[in-house]
Parts: structure tokens; sequence; C-alpha cells
């Protein structure tokens, strides 16, 4: 099973998420994307996979969501997309991809929906 885990290694999210896919013997790609910024357009995919608006791709606890006023109903969806491009400590985080989906794996529980058991099968798949 392929999984890549859109990481941010100073988050505590981010590794316990990290950590509960390596518990189920997977290594996962990880894109740390702090360094690695995705293109606008791999974002806006990666956020129209998630199934979630725009804004809800904001983590309202970083400092630069209350310094930009991103709270605001002013900024277009097209604007947050810029935002979370040029300030990637904006993102609501981890980010897992699995073939069962894309989440955004908070709290860090929500990972183990999307992986294989211990023993390699599909939770809930017999």
């Amino acid at each position: 099973m392929t999984i890549t885990i859109y990481h941010n290694p100073d988050c505590g999210t981010s590794r316990q998420v990290l950590a509960l896919i390596r518990s189920r013997g997977a290594e996962p790609q990880i894109i740390e994307y702090m360094k690695t910024t995705p293109s606008r357009a791999e974002l806006a995919d990666l956020i129209r996979r998630l199934g979630l608006p725009v804004r809800d791709m904001l983590r309202r606890k970083s400092p630069p969501y209350d310094q930009l006023g991103l709270d605001d109903a002013k900024w277009t969806d097209d604007q947050l997309l810029d935002f979370l491009i040029a300030q990637p400590i904006l993102w609501n985080r981890p980010i897992v991809v699995t073939p069962r989906g894309v989440r955004l794996c908070r709290p860090a529980e929500t990972v183990l929906e999307m992986l294989p058991d211990a023993a390699g099968g599909i939770p809930g798949k017999g």
C-alpha cells in the first residue's frame, strides 16, 4: 500500500500520525511541505480530494492567521490558497494519502481508518 504523509516534524500530531503509520509496518513517502511546498495546482487538487472548503485547511492557531486577518469572510478561496502556498505554516496538518482516500488526520487516530491492519489487511475487509 502506497502511503504519503504531508508532514511537519515540528507538529506533535504529525509526529503521532507518522508513528501510527510506522506501527502498522508501513514506511510512507514523507513530504515535509514546509521545505518542499507543493505547487498551487497540486495543493488545490489535494484540498479538492479532501472534500473540504479551502478555509478548513487553515490552521487557526498559527500566528499568521490572526496577523493576516484570515478569519475575515472577504478572502476568496483563490486568495486563501495563495496564503497557504506563501506561508505553509498555515496548513492544517497532517494530510495522509492512501488508496483509501485523502484525510486530514486530526485527531491522529483518524489515520488508522486508512491503513492496513498489522497483518497487512484492510480494516473491516475480512
